[in-house]
This record gives C-alpha cells, structure tokens and sequence, in this order.
C-alpha cells in the first residue's frame, strides 16, 4: 500500500468543494457561471503563493490561470500547458439518489455533478501543485495552469476566448495534457488505461427548411416541415463506414492481441465490444455520426407553418472530413440551409515522444502488471482550442477504476461518482507525472 501523502488525503476534500459550487453550464446566459469556483481556485494557488489570476470573458465567465515552476536547472525552457474547465451540465436533483451539488461521500465514492467530467481532475492538480509547491518539489520545467469557463458548451466563452484574446499566457506552450484519459478500462481480465491521443471534430448544426405558409386543409407542395422532416429521417438512418485513425489502429491491435486475433476494418466493431459498457463511447469512433436532436416547426395543428428547423449534433474523424460534409450535404439535400451553431476541427497527435513515455511510465509505476494505449475521444474538450497555437495535445485525468463500474455512463449521467482510491491514485500518478515531464 502506498504511502499516504497530504496530497492524496486533501483531494477528496478538494473534489467535494468543487462539487459544491454550483457551476451549471446551460449553454445560454442562465445558470451560475463560474465565478465562485475560478474565485475558490484562486485562492488555493494564492494561498501556497502562486500568483493566480481571474480572466472574466463574460458576466460571471470566469477563468483562471497560472504560471508556476521553471527553475532552469533540467535547461528545459518549453513550457507544458495542464488545464481542466470549471463547468458542469446541469443535473435534475429529482433524478440522482443524492443531491447533484452536494460532494457527498457514499460507499467508496465522491458523488456529484463534476465528479468525473472534470472536477476531479481539477482536484488532482490543486492537490499535487499545492503540495509540492509546500514542500518545495517545484518543477524544473515551467507549467501554466490553467482552469476554463464553457467547456460544456464549446469553450467559446473559456478556452476558445484565452487562445484568441489572451495568447501571451501560453507563449513557450509545447505541450498540454487535460480529459479525457489515463482512466481503466478492463480487457479479458486486463487492466488497460487509454491515453486521449485524438478527438473528433464537431459540426453542431441547424437545418431550416422554407415553404409557403397555407391552411392545412388544403394540397401543399411547399411544405417546409415535410421537407425538413425528410432530410432529418435521411440524416439520422445514414449508416456512416468503418474509417479506422491511426490512434485507433493502435488502440484496436491491442486489444486483437488480448483477444488473440489480429485488428482489422471488418472486425473492428466486434473488437470494441471487448471493452463492455465502455463500448458505449469507444466504439463511436469507429466512424462518423449525426444524431437529430431537437426539433421545431409551426404554432397550430391547422396552419402549415413557413419554416421547420431542426438540430444536428455531428461529429466527424480526423483525416476523413471532405467525407464528412460531402455526404453531408447530399443526405441534407436541397432546399434546407445548414447554420453552423459550434464548427470545430478533430485533432489527432502522433502517439510516441517524451511526454507520451512520461504519461505511460507514471501510469505503470503505480499499475505495473497494466497496459497502456492511446484512444480516440468520441466528443469533444478544450484541447481543440489549445492545438490551434500548435501544442501536442492529450487527454491524461489518471483513474484506477474498478471492473464493474460503467464510468463512461456517469459523463453526464445521473449519479455521477468517482471513488475515493481512484482519485488518491491519480495524485499519485499525476506526482510521478510532473518529475517525468
């Protein structure tokens, strides 16, 4: 059993503090903003005398960042960029066996809205930077902390405003790490922690069809809920092809090894279901998807309205996006224009070099009997802001979880929870991490 360390014990403090703070992103004006908790983070990196500052992008948007080591004594001048958002969805209190916002501490687990996505990482990090910046362990490469506003709704009021109008603080950014990766999975009896090396691109839509306003009772051949509706039916049955990334290729011939047999295109989704439940999001990056959402046409069953809209939640491979939109295109058909609500690139990183060894070797210092792989990341985080100054980016919030818990259920789920001892393992893998990097 490791050694405790004040790290390891003041995390699960710090996760349920976060929690707490009610930080509900409704992708709209409503809701808290995230003020309090970029205010309370502050204060923990004040507190140890890190200089912090609050960069307020909107009303109650708040964000935070830092720069903190760099001694110069390893020659390492490139700096490593660790950020994680402040932002949660919302959570219905009605639904969840205890309060979303209380951080209650129940059967092993920290539960509440943020636990997993991503308040426990930002736990990790407070609990690691304020540790060894009390005992003196300060990095000899410089690091810039970083915690985002409006992640959840596409880090246009956090990460994407910092790279546009606030740049300087990442000047000497080679590198980031941030969600969504290093947590467990289990293959046939097999620990397996996937690193995010790559995330799909984004195209959240919305579809407007126009016809000609009539009375229902009479023949229309311009009816912009019959032709919108079409489009979404078309949209939604669309089988997208197997188009297999180099991070998935990875990926796939590790798990075809523990299964004994070799990866290809055909049996690729048969290979995801080795993963179980986890299946759920792995295997969603097997291909492209557009998922109708939301749906709104006309004010009163008698009246053929003018127009219909609809929304599309699309998402699209990296290498493979000329693919995306062209079929696109062709399954929308004519007559419907496509307004772009969030337009977001994928990004895929070559899995090799010093801080990809640096993440492994942190990992199997604490698991050794363990793999470690890289996965592409279904939707999508802030590293897609961070990649346009040119950093490699990687998605490393490091969890040991247990075999029978269906933690890609609990992002955005209800009862989200994270245990006690996968976050005092991530400190501890996050600590060997910083002496790495």
């Amino acid at each position: 059993m490791p050694a405790p360390t004040s790290a390891s014990t003041e995390v699960v403090d710090l996760c349920r503090e976060l929690i707490r703070i009610d930080t509900s992103n409704y992708g709209s004006d409503e809701g808290p903003g995230e003020r309090k908790a970029a205010e309370y983070v502050a204060g923990l990196l004040d507190e140890v005398g890190i200089a912090a500052e609050v960069v307020e992008t909107a009303p109650g948007r708040a964000n935070v960042l830092a720069r903190w080591g760099g001694t110069g004594a390893g020659g390492r001048q490139d700096a490593l960029l660790m950020h994680g958002h402040l932002d949660v969805v919302p959570a219905a209190a009605e639904d969840w066996q205890v309060h979303p916002f209380s951080g209650e501490v129940h059967d092993g687990y920290v539960w509440g809205r943020g636990a997993v996505d991503m308040k426990d990482f930002d736990a990790m990090l407070l609990a690691v930077v304020r540790e060894r910046q009390r005992t003196g362990r300060v990095p000899e490469r410089p690091v810039v902390l970083c915690f985002t506003a409006d992640e959840e709704a596409g880090g246009h009021l956090g990460a994407e405003r910092l790279v546009t109008d606030h740049r300087d603080w990442f000047d000497g950014c080679t590198e980031a790490v941030g969600e969504v990766g290093g947590f467990s999975t289990t293959v046939r009896g097999r620990r397996l922690y996937l690193i995010e090396a790559a995330e799909r691109g984004m195209a959240w839509m919305r579809l407007t069809a126009r016809g000609r306003a009539g009375h229902g009772s009479m023949i229309n051949r311009n009816n912009a809920v019959t032709r919108l509706a079409a489009a979404v039916a078309r949209i939604g049955a669309h089988e997208w092809p197997v188009r297999l990334t180099p991070t998935m290729q990875t990926l796939l011939a590790s798990v075809a090894e523990l299964a004994g047999t070799e990866a290809t295109p055909e049996n690729a989704p048969a290979l995801m279901e080795e993963f179980g439940e986890a299946a759920r999001m792995l295997g969603a990056v097997l291909r492209h998807s557009t998922n109708p959402t939301m749906l709104d046409a006309g004010y009163k069953v008698n009246v053929i309205p003018t127009e219909a809209t609809a929304h599309v939640d699309g998402r699209f491979l990296p290498g493979f996006e000329d693919e995306f939109f062209a079929t696109l295109a062709e399954l929308v058909g004519e007559g419907i224009d496509i307004d772009y609500v969030s337009n977001q690139p994928p990004w895929e990183m070559p899995y090799d070099g010093a801080l990809v060894d640096a993440m492994s070797r942190s990992l199997l210092a604490e698991d050794p009997d363990a793999l470690v792989a890289p996965y592409l990341m279904s939707a999508g985080t802030d590293a897609k802001h961070f990649t346009r100054l040119g950093m490699r980016t990687y998605g490393f919030a490091p969890l040991r979880l247990p075999e029978d818990l269906d933690f890609t259920a609990l992002f955005h789920g209800v009862d989200e929870r994270v245990p006690v001892d996968a976050l005092e393992f991530g400190t501890r893998v996050m600590d060997r991490f910083l002496d790495e990097a």
